[in-house]
């Protein structure tokens, strides 16, 4: 089926499609609202635009397979439900976008895939292969084996890193909602929309809402995580809302509709944005004044003896983010040390860490090559 190319000045696009969005908040898969959004996918991709969908419905597929039984709301079940409904939603996918004589392939991705050097660079190879033979890559969390990253905002988090690592213009995260509000429209008649977000604060954090249909796992607040990290990586990001009319066109051509959000001045070189795009919300670091000058001024590593917090939990090999102790995030690292391990050499010496631990991994807790000033 011909389609009219467009003019547009992105040149790839990552667009992640919410389940509120798939089933038009109805309990099933909504075929003419997903065929529409292919449609338009369809066209940017013969405008010459890479596409690269980070699609949610899985869970939502399996419950309309299985007849939406009662099941309860633990991991096995929603994990159930993905393993039945992702090849289900592949299938719908892989039919609608064969009208247009496109294929499409399926990555499945955990945060691991891109916490882990190797693992990243593997998936980065992939779906480059996949773009550069005209195939629509459809990315999607591995739900059926993570227990961890079924959680809130999983797919919100992984467009953001996707589009991070595979270097988009543009990030667009499809929705039911027109855009950012001033507070939660759903609640009071005299929210906002805001059309422009040049910064992220605890403001805009404090406005978001939650997920309302109950099907998807996600949020405002996992958008504005997500935006935050995509932006930092180089991408300009737009909450929009799913039902408009031609969306994903319109938005490729310039309209202004939904929310705004500005990229970073510079794109980060390719090993800063992997740190971006590996990056976890499960615990971080607090520093005090003197080592906070050291790493923003100085460009030093972060030795134990500066560590004046951890907060939550994490891995050797994560990366965390550091706060200032005013509470504002300026960097981003691989830590050599879990949480259990830093809060135990936390405000020591780097020569202690041995005596202290039994063990050694290098006398910092981030070495500054493995470090990303924000």
């Amino acid at each position: 089926m011909p389609l009219t190319p467009i003019q547009s000045s992105y040149k790839r696009m990552v667009i992640k499609l919410g389940t509120s969005v798939l089933t038009a908040d109805t309990p099933y898969l909504n075929r003419p609202r997903l065929l529409e959004l292919v449609r338009q996918c369809a066209r940017l991709h013969a405008s010459g635009i890479d596409v690269i969908l980070v699609s949610s419905g899985a869970m939502a597929a399996g419950k309309e397979e299985l007849g939406f039984p009662e099941l309860p709301p633990n991991v096995p079940a929603k994990q159930m439900l993905s393993a039945l409904g992702q090849p289900r939603l592949m299938r719908i996918y892989g039919q609608f976008f064969e009208i247009y004589g496109i294929h499409t392939g399926q990555m499945l991705l955990t945060r691991a895939d891109l916490q882990i050097r190797r693992r990243y660079l593997n998936a980065r190879q992939t779906l480059q292969a996949l773009l550069d033979h005209g195939i629509i890559p459809i990315i999607n969390e591995n739900d059926t084996v993570t227990a961890e990253e079924i959680r809130v905002g999983d797919n919100d988090n992984l467009s953001a890193m996707i589009a991070t690592f595979a270097q988009a213009d543009l990030l667009v995260l499809l929705t039911d909602q027109p855009g950012l509000f001033t507070a939660d429209p759903r609640k009071d008649p005299d929210a906002e929309l805001i059309p422009l977000v040049e910064r992220i604060d605890d403001a805009l954090l404090a406005a978001a809402g939650g997920s309302s249909t109950g099907l998807g796992t996600g949020g405002m607040t996992t958008k504005l995580q997500a935006a935050e990290t995509a932006t930092r990586g180089g991408a300009t990001v737009i909450i929009a809302p799913g039902y408009l009319p031609d969306v994903l066109i319109r938005l490729a051509q310039g309209e202004a509709i939904g929310t705004r959000f500005l990229p970073a001045a510079t794109r980060p070189e390719s090993r800063k944005r992997w740190l971006l795009a590996g990056y976890t919300t499960s615990g971080h670091i607090v520093v005090d004044a003197g080592a906070a000058a050291a790493l923003t001024r100085r460009g030093s590593s972060l030795l134990p003896i500066g560590v004046a917090a951890v907060q939550g939990d994490f891995e050797r090999g994560d990366t965390i983010g550091v706060y200032n102790p005013s509470g504002r995030e300026i960097a981003r690292g691989l830590t050599n040390y879990c949480a259990k391990d830093v809060r135990r050499i936390q405000g020591h010496h780097s020569r202690e860490i041995e005596q202290i631990l039994g063990y050694e991994y290098g006398e910092e807790v981030i070495h500054r090559n493995d470090l990303i000033l924000l």
